[in-house]
C-alpha cells in the first residue's frame, strides 16, 4: 500500500485529454443515446486522429517524458493499447459520462481498471461546498471508496474538480459568470478541495479550472498540499475555452509552485476534428493542426517555465 509519502507526482504533466463521451458523440456527430457498433468504430476513428495529432508533436521535440494522454476506454481502446506500447503517460476516466452527480462507469470499475492498467486514473466531479449537502455527501462516499482502491494498488488519482455556481451564488454576481469565476470560485475551490481531503479523498494530481490570479492559484495549491501533501501536483484544465483565454490562464499558473502543467483538450482538437468532419481538411491535415495546436501550448508553457 502507498504510504502518504508516496502521493503525489514527481514531474511536470503536459496532457491532451479526449475523454469525451457524451459530449463528443452528439455535438460532433448528434447520436444520442448508445451509439450502434458502427458509430462507435467511427467515433473511435476520430479519437485517433486526436492520438495521431499527440504523436507528431511529440516527434516535433517536445520532452516525451512528461507527455499524456487521457482517454475512455469506450472509444479509445486501440488508442490506449498504441499509447502504452509508445511508452507514454495514460490517463483513464472513471466517471460517467454526463452526469451531474459523479458515479462509477462500471460497477466493477476495478476490473476495468485493472484491465487497462493506466498510470493515472481520472474523475470529474462537480462539487460545490455550499451546493446540494446530501448530493456532495453521497459523491464524497463514492470518490473515498475509489481513492483507497487506488491508494492500496498503488494508482495516481487524478481528480478533476469543477465548481459550478449555485442560483444563490450567481444571483449575488448579478448572473455574470466571468465575475463569478474571478470573485467567488477561487475560495469556493479552497474549501471543496479541503471538504474532499476530509472526506478520505486523497488526490496525487488536481484537475482544475483556470484561474485569472496568480495569488489564486498560490492559495488553491496551497490547499492540495497542506498537511503533509507536498508532492500533490495541480494542473490547469481548458474547460474548451477560447486559446487565448487558456493562455492566460497558463501564464497566471505556470511559476506557482504546486502548479506543474495542464490538460488542454477540445480548445486543441475540436475545429480541426469539425473541418474533417465537414469535408474541408484531410485526415492528414487534421492531425497536424492538432499537433501544431498543442504543441503551442507546450511550448508556450516550457518557455514561460522558469
Amino acid at each position: 500500500m502507498a504510504s502518504a509519502q508516496d502521493r503525489g507526482y514527481n514531474k511536470q504533466l503536459l496532457v491532451l485529454p479526449f475523454d469525451h463521451r457524451g459530449s463528443f458523440q452528439e455535438k460532433l456527430f448528434g447520436i444520442k443515446g448508445t451509439p450502434t457498433a458502427d458509430q462507435t468504430k467511427m467515433i473511435a476513428s476520430y479519437k485517433t486522429i486526436i492520438f495521431e495529432g499527440f504523436e507528431k508533436a511529440v516527434r516535433s521535440g517536445l520532452p516525451k517524458d512528461i507527455m499524456g494522454i487521457l482517454v475512455d476506454e469506450q472509444f479509445g481502446t486501440e488508442v490506449i493499447q498504441r499509447a502504452k506500447a509508445a511508452g507514454f503517460s495514460v490517463s483513464i476516466p472513471a466517471e460517467k459520462s454526463g452526469q451531474d452527480e459523479f458515479d462509477f462507469e462500471y460497477s466493477n470499475y476495478q476490473a476495468h481498471i485493472e484491465k487497462t492498467n493506466p498510470d493515472l486514473v481520472k474523475v470529474l466531479v462537480r462539487y460545490n461546498p455550499e451546493g446540494n449537502k446530501e448530493m456532495n455527501c453521497r459523491q464524497a462516499g463514492r470518490l473515498a471508496e475509489l481513492s483507497k482502491y487506488l491508494e492500496k494498488t498503488n494508482r495516481k488519482f487524478m481528480f478533476e474538480l469543477l465548481v459550478p455556481a449555485t442560483e444563490e451564488q450567481l444571483a449575488r454576481c448579478k448572473g455574470d459568470k466571468k465575475t463569478y469565476d474571478i470573485e467567488i470560485r477561487p475560495s469556493l475551490m479552497v474549501r471543496a478541495i479541503q471538504d474532499l481531503q476530509k472526506s478520505g479523498i486523497e488526490a496525487d494530481v488536481w484537475k482544475l479550472e483556470g484561474l485569472d490570479r496568480t495569488e489564486d492559484f498560490v492559495k488553491v495549491c496551497n490547499a492540495a498540499r497542506e498537511g503533509g501533501r507536498d508532492k500533490v501536483g495541480c494542473i490547469v484544465l481548458g474547460r474548451g475555452e477560447s486559446s487565448e483565454k487558456v493562455r492566460e490562464w497558463l501564464k497566471a499558473g505556470v511559476n506557482v509552485k504546486g502548479v506543474i502543467g495542464f490538460a488542454v483538450g477540445r480548445t486543441v482538437f475540436w475545429e480541426p476534428l469539425k473541418a474533417f468532419k465537414e469535408g474541408k481538411i484531410s485526415r492528414e491535415e487534421a492531425s497536424d493542426q492538432i499537433a501544431k495546436n498543442y504543441s503551442g501550448f507546450c511550448q508556450m508553457w516550457l518557455d514561460a517555465r522558469h
